[in-house]
């Protein structure tokens, strides 16, 4: 994959570069140089090309930099990689011998995970693909819990960033408007009661190609929606490794109280209608929010119920 890099290191100009300035800094045939352009295509990315001009990217590109994303970090981590291709970020993680404090960052997954089994859809360049490490002397006492935990981290990231506006949905879901805008994927490996190694995956959406859009099949936004100029993805990396940092270094203390307060003020869902989806059917009732554990507070007419599972809709459906 480092021709790609290469690739769009020349392209994320934003200028034309011809077929044959390209071939000659890479190394490579001319035919090689259109099978990588074409290739990159097919992931999502446009191009543009004109006879005597070459080639350019139809969007800006942004590519992520482990250099700058290390200089702007406020936490230390004990590792960070940056792959332009990767099958899951989060299984690069779990597959690590050591994953305390590792960040890995990916420009494209092949095999990026959402809950319940949904596939992650991210072209190059197009957002973030991130997941950090944890290891935890004891389990946490909800998983649940650190997932919406994760999600005030990405909140106050955003905010951080000069993008506020960002609403949570339970249990992982970053919200702009209607819209999904990132999702939150906890997964672990440890003995029950025992140590435990967990492997934080935040999808988020930053500038999302029409195409991609299309594939999508619900509805979906980008930071675009919510009205704010794009900060350097190299910036929101950092911002978002910070916050997860600072978040999981303080596991266990008064300060998870103040998180799960800042879950309950960005909550998409409070007060509203909502269907939640479940193995064997469907639920409706009033949404009021989480209890301390993350398990989901619905006011059915049996009374106020709590779930720890389930997908919930807040567009209400015949």
């Amino acid at each position: 994959m480092d021709a790609d890099r290469a690739i769009l290191r020349q392209l994320a100009d934003g200028g034309f570069h011809s077929g044959e300035e390209l071939a000659r800094s890479l190394g490579v045939s001319r035919a090689a140089v259109w099978k990588r352009i074409r290739r990159l295509g097919d992931l999502g990315l446009g191009f543009e090309g004109e006879r005597g001009r070459g080639y350019r990217l139809t969007e800006p590109f942004d590519l992520l930099d482990a250099d700058a994303i290390r200089a702007a970090l406020r936490q230390p981590v004990s590792g960070l990689d940056v792959l332009f291709d990767t099958p899951s970020t989060n299984q690069q993680l779990l597959d690590a011998p050591a994953v305390h404090g590792r960040a890995i960052l990916a420009e494209y997954q092949h095999a990026g995970r959402g809950r319940r089994g949904r596939r992650w859809l991210c072209p190059p360049g197009s957002g973030i693909c991130l997941s950090v490490g944890w290891h935890f002397s004891a389990p946490p006492a909800s998983l649940m819990l650190l997932s919406l935990l994760a999600g005030v981290c990405a909140v106050r990231a955003l905010e951080r960033c000069g993008c506020p506006g960002a609403r949570l949905k339970w249990p992982n879901d970053l919200m702009a408007g209607n819209g999904k805008l990132g999702g939150v994927l906890i997964e672990s490996r440890g003995q029950i009661a025992g140590p435990v190694d967990a492997v934080i995956g935040i999808g988020l959406n930053v500038r999302l190609p029409p195409a991609a859009r299309a594939q999508i099949d619900q509805p979906a936004a980008d930071l675009a929606d919510l009205g704010a100029t794009l900060p350097s993805r190299n910036a929101l990396a950092a911002a978002l490794i910070d916050e997860l940092v600072e978040m999981l270094s303080s596991a266990g203390t008064p300060a998870w109280d103040r998180y799960l307060a800042e879950w309950h003020a960005h909550d998409a869902g409070r007060g509203r209608e909502a269907r939640l989806l479940l193995p064997g059917g469907e639920v409706r009732g009033r949404v009021e929010g989480v209890d301390a554990s993350g398990l989901l507070l619905l006011r059915t007419d049996g009374g106020l119920q709590r779930y720890s599972t389930g997908e919930l809709s807040l567009r209400l459906e015949p």
